[in-house]
Parts: C-alpha cells; sequence; structure tokens
C-alpha cells in the first residue's frame, strides 16, 4: 500500500496547525503552502477533506484560517490518512471497494492481505500528531532543525 501525496500532505497540514495554531489562532493556508513549498490550490483539496471528516474547522475574516478540532494527543496518523485516503486496505476486496479476481469460494490469500491491513491500521492508530511534535522537539534538542521547513 503507498500513501499517496494527499496523505502525505494531509499529515504535513495537521503538523503545521498544531505547531503554529492554537485554540483561538488560526493559520491560513496560505502560511501552510509558504512554510511546506507546496501548491496552495491542492492543499485546498486537502484541507477541504479533513474539514469534511471533522479534523480541522476554518473560519472567514481578517482573522480567519484553520485551526485543529481534534488536540494533536488525539488526533491518529490513522485519523488523518483515512480523511483523504479512505480505507487504507492493501486490496479493494476487504472493503467491498472492488470484487475478487479469483475465481474461488475462498480466497486463499486473503489471510494474508487482512493480517497487512490489521498491521497497517494499528501503526496509524499508535502515531498522533502529539508524538510527532515530541519526536521534532527532540530532534531540536539533539541539532536537527526540521521545523525550518515547517
Amino acid at each position: 500500500m503507498k500513501i499517496s501525496t494527499k496523505g502525505v500532505y494531509a499529515m504535513e497540514i495537521v503538523t503545521d496547525l498544531a505547531l503554529h495554531a492554537g485554540e483561538e489562532q488560526k493559520e491560513s493556508l496560505g502560511n501552510i503552502a509558504r512554510r511546506r513549498g507546496l501548491s496552495e490550490k491542492y492543499l485546498e483539496r486537502i484541507i477541504k477533506a479533513l474539514k469534511e471528516k471533522g479534523i480541522v474547522e476554518s473560519m472567514r475574516g481578517a482573522r480567519g484560517g484553520y485551526r485543529l478540532l481534534v488536540s494533536p494527543e488525539q488526533l491518529t496518523a490513522r485519523m488523518v490518512l483515512q480523511a483523504v485516503e479512505g480505507p487504507l486496505a492493501p486490496v479493494g476486496c476487504l472493503t467491498g471497494e472492488t470484487d475478487c479476481q479469483m475465481d474461488c469460494d475462498v480466497c486463499p490469500t486473503r489471510p494474508l492481505w487482512q493480517e497487512m491491513w490489521d498491521c497497517i491500521l494499528d501503526a496509524a492508530d499508535q502515531v498522533t500528531v502529539g508524538n510527532i511534535l515530541e519526536e521534532t522537539k527532540r530532534e531540536e534538542k539533539r541539532g536537527i532543525d526540521r521545523t525550518a521547513q515547517i
């Protein structure tokens, strides 16, 4: 299973919001795009999906922008990735997206695909945006500055 640029950029958006916006403070998508060196137009499509899933909210006006609706400590990679990627299944037949191409009553490889999917979901559930922020702070202390990109 490959995470698309939408998934990668969605994680960057929520991490950026966690770093630069607070409960009262909003952050513009333009600022996020500039800091990350990404296309604001492309980020608009991604943030729309995050908004629809209740992960971020937007406010219009001079003090408008975006902020997280879920705390960084509660916001998992799974929540973010599924908002923009869908179910994260390695094969479509697990979710009913596609029919099995095999002409058999019992799929001999389904247990493999199911186990892979379970591992993917477990891993994505274990990482929160809060974990990412903590790791960023540890790296800063060791002299690795990843926030310069954020």
